[in-house]
């Protein structure tokens, strides 16, 4: 097998945020989940929140053009359409320090405060943002994975906050097994260029691959997505896309966050973002000082 180094996001400039853009974050505003929404991602591992992020989604197509224009000025690029394929499947990660709008998102928006609920977590602590761009044609499937193999992370309370920022028919939008998530059971990371299983050396992983024709229809959660529509899923809840081509261009910006019992972990191969040097041993959360937390709940006890 091929290392991500040869078919994955490739590094460019250093990922680390400067303390001081971290210090200019604001204080973000508050959000009220609902309690049959909380409920449902408890259950199913992912919920559909329609309409929540719409006033964003022009200024986070703005950040995500500046990131597509020019991918070698920003963190970890990576084009996964094999040769002679066709369309454009762009991915970046850990740009949210460089990127205006996405700064603006992590200090303006609702979106901690909305972490921090859906992870019944005291504090929501952010790990990175992470964007996609799947171009009309583009025919190149997702493969089915979960994302907590893929990260130098551990534990039960986090989320994926994915918003929508164009129309997405759910024949061709991100497919979920409900469920999924509370199985204790983690497959190899995947490469989206081609679905082979990252270089891992662990043997309490398995491939998913074997797996992929049990998964009963009536499991699956596919949504039709609006700009601005957001879904809710957990590090650990089984996703992908079929291979149907894109009929006109799919872009998304997701933030991923860490709550209370997320801790440092070292995985036994590749990870996706490579994160190195930060500072920290095995259980012990992530320095703030690159991770920061970004919404506190009161305490009232």
């Amino acid at each position: 097998m091929q290392t991500s180094k040869e078919k994955g996001n490739h590094v460019t400039v250093d990922w680390r945020p400067q303390a001081q853009v971290i210090q200019r974050l604001c204080t973000p505003p508050s959000y009220s989940a609902q309690p049959e929404d909380i409920a449902t991602f408890q259950k199913e591992g992912v919920v559909l929140i329609p309409g929540v992020f719409t006033d964003w989604v022009d200024r986070l197509r703005a950040g995500l053009q500046r990131n597509m224009d020019q991918p070698d000025d920003y963190a970890f690029p990576c084009d996964s359409v094999a040769p002679g394929g066709k369309g454009r499947f762009f991915d970046s990660y850990c740009n949210w320090h460089r990127i205006p709008e996405y700064t603006a998102f992590l200090s303006d928006s609702f979106a901690a405060s909305m972490a921090c609920g859906f992870m019944a977590s005291h504090s929501a602590q952010l790990f990175h943002e992470h964007v996609f761009c799947k171009d009309s044609g583009t025919r190149t499937a997702t493969p089915w994975h979960h994302d907590l193999p893929y990260y130098c992370v551990d534990g039960w309370q986090n989320v994926s906050i994915y918003i929508s920022l164009d129309f997405t028919p759910a024949e061709t939008a991100v497919r979920f097994l409900a469920g999924s998530h509370r199985s204790e059971k983690l497959y190899f990371p995947r490469h989206f260029l081609d679905g082979s299983d990252y270089v891992q050396d662990d043997p309490k992983m398995a491939s998913v691959t074997t797996l992929e024709d049990t998964f009963r229809e009536e499991d699956i959660r596919a949504f039709e997505l609006q700009p601005g529509d957001t879904l809710l899923f957990d590090f650990r809840t089984l996703h992908g896309t079929t291979a149907a081509p894109i009929q006109q261009q799919r872009r998304a910006f997701s933030t991923r966050w860490l709550g209370d019992d997320m801790v440092y972990c070292e995985r036994t191969g590749e990870t996706s973002p490579p994160l190195k040097d930060l500072g920290v041993t095995p259980g012990m959360r992530m320095p703030e000082s690159l991770f920061p937390i970004l919404w506190q709940q009161a305490c009232t006890d």
